[in-house]
């Protein structure tokens, strides 16, 4: 079998078991007697857009956000399972259609998304059990770091990279290790994108080949980490709902419809967005005791 379809089957495997997870955590609600609620065209829409600007380069966690603040949809504790529980799936779609058409070196594809995986496990294992007050601080910093990143790519600061399509050696072992840690800290909400494609790029990759690491790594470790917010419960069902469902819709035209668009002027108005949602989750946070927000984080 070629690696890249062993790829695609592995991620169809961990796409069936994650439906699996949200199929038995929906039985045990309804035998719990648990109203679900659907999803409204707010949440859908919300899904729709933040996901195809996602596929163009925007980021979806850090729009996604600023948008549950604005529009007080999820409470602030459950954003971070909200996040990747709705986003899943569309960036599956994303993978299957990055991995099939840029080339990187299976090795290192699979070596790096491996790292992710587990990183991934570890950190939503913790951010579920995080306090509303620790998931604010948590979370406004993240932000800050998200739009520092929008930031540097405005203007052109991120390295530029090389030309290589694989890593060997000692620059495969700093790859791995900093995906780790890359998906450990993106189930609170920080976003994979940009801390891994400024990593490739300082070891010399192309940056092209980010787009595959990014997207491979982000779809398998989804699913791991939405997982363990499933079944903690720490996730908004509705609004989770209405971003996949419009995810799923917005990711395709932007990849084979659409394909590029001018997003300078978006990526500044994504910017204050954030930065405004940033001191809205922050606020809450400073304003309790300093001690007690360090010891829940």
């Amino acid at each position: 079998m070629p690696a890249k379809t062993a790829i695609f089957v592995a991620l169809g495997a961990f796409s069936l078991s994650y439906l699996a997870v949200i199929l038995a955590s929906l039985r045990a609600a309804h035998g719990k007697r648990r109203a679900l609620r659907a999803p409204s065209a707010a949440h859908v829409a919300t899904g729709f857009i933040t996901n195809f600007f996602d596929t163009l380069g925007i980021g979806s966690f850090a729009t996604t956000t600023a948008i549950f603040k604005f529009r007080h949809m999820v409470p602030d504790e459950m954003i971070p399972g909200t996040l990747n529980v709705g986003h899943t799936l569309p960036t599956i779609f994303q993978a299957f259609v990055y991995i099939s058409v840029i080339k990187v070196d299976v090795t290192t594809l699979v070596l790096m998304t491996a790292s992710a995986v587990v990183g991934a496990w570890f950190g939503a294992g913790l951010v579920a059990r995080l306090s509303r007050r620790a998931v604010q601080a948590g979370m406004g910093a993240a932000l800050l770091v998200a739009a520092a990143a929008m930031l540097m790519s405005q203007f052109s600061l991120f390295p530029a990279g090389g030309n290589a399509l694989q890593l060997g050696t000692w620059r495969l072992a700093a790859g791995m290790a900093g995906n780790f840690l890359f998906g450990a800290i993106s189930t609170l909400g920080i976003g994979f994108y940009a801390p891994c494609m400024t990593l490739v790029s300082l070891l010399g990759m192309n940056p092209a080949a980010a787009f595959p690491i990014m997207m491979g790594s982000s779809a398998f470790l989804m699913p791991v980490a939405s997982s363990r917010f499933v079944w903690n419960r720490a996730y908004y069902f509705p609004v989770a709902a209405g971003l996949a469902a419009g995810g799923l819709f917005g990711v395709p035209l932007a990849a084979f419809v659409v394909k590029s668009l001018s997003l300078t002027m978006l990526r500044w108005l994504v910017i204050v967005a954030v930065l405004y949602a940033a001191v809205l989750m922050l606020k809450p946070a400073l304003h309790s005791p300093r001690k007690a927000v360090l010891e829940e984080l």
